[in-house]
């Protein structure tokens, strides 16, 4: 009898199913009312006394096999009716998906690297905490120049000859420093300046700054290149330089591209003019070459720089410069077309 049981036992373990009706039968074939184990443990006042102990074991044994089995092959077919239910019913409705937004600024730094991409520029990068040769004295602003003051500045206090970035242009100058000419690059990032925020202003902001250098580059090559760049990224082919001062170009010029007065908007951001400006640029200054390791008398070079905030602000209406940096998420799923 104690053979018979074990048979039962190893029977028990084998058993797999994914039958509710094939379950349902096993179950009732051992742990039934009229079930086998109701059967083996009735048998046990006929057992010889030396085996009781050893036949009580065995039928205990083959009980919690058998439970555990049926527990286990129920949860096994929940699962697949549920898996059945919610992913291979084809008729039910899809879910939404929420799909993710770029940021203004994102979007329109990548349509400016595709623009100048384009026309052989590549990406240089750098850091954000610079020091003060990088940021001025390399770019023709020594010690005490009172062109410093044109830009309000974020120092480290325990280090005064660390900063927080005021422009890209310490990129350049890094560039400068470890790649020789010709150099084609573009420096986008964030940089930083102590000025007071408010909708048109802020302490922090995006640029996306320009240089070339190469033997007898022109001041006729910077303004075809800057053609170029606001005819692809505005439409708009009419722009104009006028002359202004920065100290790391000469000669310098401010940008504006002619934005059209045909709607009440057009009026009030050109401020009845119908000219945008967009940014600056100039002929690096031979000062600045000498700094980077560049011969002035071989090599020259033209530099721009135009602000990616400003930019987006105009290509999507955006009245409020704050709004591109408080992460409102009802002003960021405007831009989901935008992806």
């Amino acid at each position: 009898m104690i053979d018979k049981i074990k048979e039962h036992i190893a029977e028990v373990e084998k058993f797999a199913t994914e039958s509710k009706e094939a379950a349902e039968d096993f179950r009732i074939k051992y742990l039934g009312k009229k079930g086998l184990l109701n059967d083996f443990f009735a048998e046990f006042k006929n057992v010889p006394n030396e085996q009781k102990k050893e036949f009580g074991q065995t039928i205990n044994k083959l009980k919690k096999a058998a439970e555990e089995k049926v527990a286990s092959i129920k949860n096994s077919l929940e699962k697949a009716s549920d898996e059945t239910g919610s992913f291979r019913d084809l008729t039910r409705p899809g879910e939404t998906v929420n799909l993710g937004s770029r940021h203004p600024i994102s979007i329109v730094k990548n349509q400016i690297i595709d623009i100048f991409s384009r026309i052989g520029f590549n990406v240089s990068e750098g850091p954000e905490i610079e020091d003060d040769w990088h940021n001025f004295t390399a770019l023709n602003l020594p010690e005490y120049h009172p062109a410093r003051d044109m830009q309000d500045t974020f120092f480290v206090q325990t280090n005064p000859d660390i900063l927080l970035r005021t422009h890209t242009s310490s990129v350049q100058v890094r560039y400068m420093e470890n790649n020789k000419p010709p150099i084609r690059t573009i420096s986008p990032g964030r940089v930083y300046r102590n000025e007071a925020i408010s909708a048109r202003s802020h302490c922090f902001f995006h640029q996306i700054e320009g240089l070339y250098i190469d033997k007898n580059v022109s001041f006729a090559d910077l303004k075809q290149t800057l053609q170029f760049f606001t005819t692809e990224l505005f439409g708009k082919s009419k722009i104009r330089l006028r002359p202004s001062y920065f100290p790391f170009t000469e000669p310098s010029a401010e940008v504006d591209v002619y934005w059209g007065l045909e709607t009440e908007a057009d009026y009030k951001i050109t401020k009845g003019t119908g000219w945008l400006e967009i940014g600056g640029c100039g002929m690096v200054d031979p000062n600045v070459l000498t700094n980077c390791g560049i011969d002035p008398e071989e090599y020259s070079g033209f530099a721009f720089g135009v602000g990616i905030d400003r930019i987006a602000m105009l290509l999507y209406q955006i009245t409020d410069i704050r709004l591109l940096s408080e992460n409102d998420v009802r002003f960021l799923e405007q831009f989901k077309s935008a992806l």
